[in-house]
């Protein structure tokens, strides 16, 4: 049976999905926008640092005040409307609901809440995808010794490209390479929050207006993002990373079959099974046409000379041996498609993604010279920028993670460009995301 009429069938029997959301920002926000338009879904309470800008939130995407207006999550329950309030330890201990839904953004406190919603029994779908790329597989090993499912949210990248691997897979696929696409110039590593509208293509007023968060999207813009989300595809799937970073390679849609094949054959990739970004924008800047920016692919490889007859066959568009072809969507929505890991979780007790490798890590690298006593701002800021590297290299290097360098104080002065290592900050060891992330870095994940 289909999600949908599961979910309709929940909505008959006034049994829904009860959800409590932990983040009201922009992901949380697009989901709220929706969720009123799922059937079979009730968003009995949101948590928010400010549950004033939260209710803001709500009214911005649609909501009636008396929908929100519940004293209680107990009354948001029986009166099947939703409360708001600033306790997210409530929210995750109250009984009643069934999954959580993370969207705060903060790996650090993201791992504080994930690891108290397992213990509670809870189901978890986390668009914090930043503390997969710290400590994923402790994460998903933490779920599954407490009995419950944690879930990488479908209309963020890293999980639509699950569901490209899967199919590819299932079907008897060779999987070459995996991704997504992104507007990328090497200048826009040293981007802060100060340029990153004129680099994105917005102005300051279309900004104001979605309510956009600079830092945010200036981690889209300077590297940090892709890589986050590419580690976090490489240890769902079990793909490789290239040895020094993500390459970027510009190229059309039609252009993926070409470029994701092994560079021995005439393409990019060190060798078949990795993950990469594929960019929008030529050398010298200017916009590829057709290209895949806003969305993510999956690259295969026929199996023998009858499957490169079928895609001639069939007309499928292939690289120029015939042998290669990418399967795609052009488009990811963010958190408008968030019901989709709902569903699958709570209907099919099946995850839309899992990182439960540790085959790729996410680095710290300066963006300019940094003095000793600095305090590094994290994801999207002024100080550093993430890049991809093999946990092969990383670990042994001892290279800071990205998704722990949020205020925090440097120690010693680091060169603009070096990568950053635990040496070189004060880290606070007694963090559970530290912990868990040096759970990892002792071996027993590969």
């Amino acid at each position: 049976m289909s999600l949908y009429r599961q979910l309709l069938k929940r909505q008959e029997t006034s049994s829904p999905i009860r959800i409590g959301l932990i983040g009201a920002g922009k992901f949380g926000s697009m989901f709220l926008s929706q969720a009123g338009r799922s059937p079979g879904v009730h968003i009995v309470g949101i948590a928010d640092l400010s549950p004033q800008t939260a209710k803001a939130n709500l009214k911005l995407v649609g909501w009636m005040e008396e929908q929100f207006g519940a004293p209680s999550l107990d009354q948001a329950l029986t009166g099947g409307t939703t409360h708001v309030g600033d306790d997210a330890t409530g929210l995750i201990t109250c009984p009643g609901i069934d999954i959580i839904v993370e969207c705060t953004g903060n790996p650090v406190v993201a791992v504080d809440h994930l690891l108290a919603a397992f213990h509670a029994g809870k189901h978890v779908v986390s668009a914090t995808v930043e503390a997969d790329a710290v400590c994923g597989a402790a994460l998903a090993r933490a779920a599954r010794d407490n009995g419950v499912i944690y879930s990488m949210a479908y209309g963020d990248q890293p999980a639509m490209v699950c569901e490209l691997v899967d199919w590819a897979r299932t079907c008897g696929f060779k999987v070459t390479a995996a991704g997504r696409g992104h507007k990328w110039l090497p200048e826009f590593r040293k981007s802060t929050p100060e340029t990153i509208w004129d680099y994105w293509g917005l102005t300051k007023e279309q900004a104001e207006r979605g309510r956009l968060n600079p830092k945010m999207f200036n981690s889209f813009l300077d590297g940090t993002k892709p890589a986050i989300e590419s580690a976090a595809i490489a240890n769902a799937c079990g793909l490789d990373v290239p040895s020094g970073g993500l390459t970027y390679p510009p190229g059309a849609i039609s252009d993926i079959p070409n470029l994701m094949r092994p560079a021995s054959q005439g393409g990019v990739l060190e060798h078949r099974g990795m993950v990469e970004v594929i960019s929008s924008l030529r050398p010298d800047g200017s916009t590829i046409e057709y290209d895949i920016r806003n969305g993510v692919w999956v690259c295969i490889e026929a199996a023998d000379d009858y499957q490169c007859n079928c895609f001639e066959e069939y007309k499928v568009a292939t690289d120029t041996s015939g042998r290669f072809m990418c399967l795609y969507k052009r488009w990811h929505m963010i958190g408008l498609e968030l019901a989709m890991s709902v569903a699958s979780v709570a209907l099919r007790g099946e995850s839309t993604g899992t990182a439960d490798q540790f085959r790729a890590d996410v680095v710290a690298v300066a963006k300019r010279d940094l003095a000793a006593g600095e305090i590094l701002d994290g994801e999207g800021g002024y100080t550093v920028a993430g890049q991809l590297r093999p946990t092969s290299v990383s670990v042994p290097a001892g290279h800071l993670p990205l998704g722990l360098t949020g205020d925090i104080r440097l120690k010693r002065p680091v060169a603009a460009d070096a990568v950053l290592t635990y040496g070189d900050v004060d880290l606070n060891e007694e963090l559970t995301a530290v912990k868990l992330r040096r759970s990892l870095e002792s071996g027993g994940f590969k």
